[in-house]
């Protein structure tokens, strides 16, 4: 089993989790390609290194390696909006014929069969685009009831927020009650301590690099 897996270039989170879970799954090796993205800001110039032509070129690349399964191993329709993804979704499966999903759509699918309805998010971006990702899950119907965000613009720098500076931002969001929290970044390093948070706290904590290995894994076994 071939999982394609395309993820930002400045990601650093992805790729060890990826060995870690190979080396649970012999059955399985995880192929990756790059997408140029450096920051994450709300402006033209940002929202350009997610242009559809350029992340579908990117993708196609991972069907050179016959995998079974393509996966998008980046957050950004989340501030872009869910109707990003749905467009790479549908080019991808159009023009190769390759099953394709994202990160960001299987959150939403978790949410969904959870029966989410009071949201909390943790995430490494600035007031603006924090700001936007909790616009468009309200719009998407949730309640968000509570969101802490570090502040920051670099991916690079997303990567190097401490676990336990997580953990604290995640135990804040908890404090008013949501059904479920979503760390939303795949370059943040919450995989390791979500289960344990969840096992504390009595409710889902959905990391985002963990779906996306999870679920890309689950589609290409259907």
């Amino acid at each position: 089993m071939r999982l394609g897996l395309l993820i930002p270039s400045s990601n650093v989170v992805l790729e060890p989790l990826a060995a870690r879970l190979q080396t649970q799954t012999p059955s399985l090796t995880i192929h990756v390609a790059r997408l140029g993205v450096l920051d994450i800001k709300l402006d033209a110039a940002s929202r350009s290194q997610f242009e559809l032509d350029a992340q579908v070129t990117a993708a196609k690349l991972l069907c050179d390696a016959n995998v079974d399964c393509i996966t998008w191993g980046g957050t950004s329709a989340s501030w872009l909006g869910v109707a990003h993804d749905e467009a790479f979704v549908a080019r991808m499966e159009q023009e190769t014929g390759m099953p394709t999903t994202t990160c960001v759509l299987d959150i939403n699918n978790r949410l969904a069969n959870l029966d989410v309805r009071r949201l909390g998010l943790v995430t490494p971006y600035t007031n603006d685009v924090a700001a936007q990702i909790n616009r468009n899950y309200t719009d998407m119907g949730f309640d968000v009831v509570a969101s802490r965000n570090d502040g920051g613009t670099l991916s690079n720098d997303f990567a190097a927020i401490k676990s336990n500076v997580i953990a604290q931002m995640v135990q804040e969001v908890a404090t008013s009650k949501p059904d479920a929290i979503v760390i939303m970044c795949t370059n943040m390093a919450g995989a390791d301590i979500a289960a344990q948070l969840e096992s504390d706290l009595g409710f889902p904590i959905l990391d985002s690099a963990s779906i996306t290995l999870a679920c890309g894994v689950a589609n290409q076994a259907s």
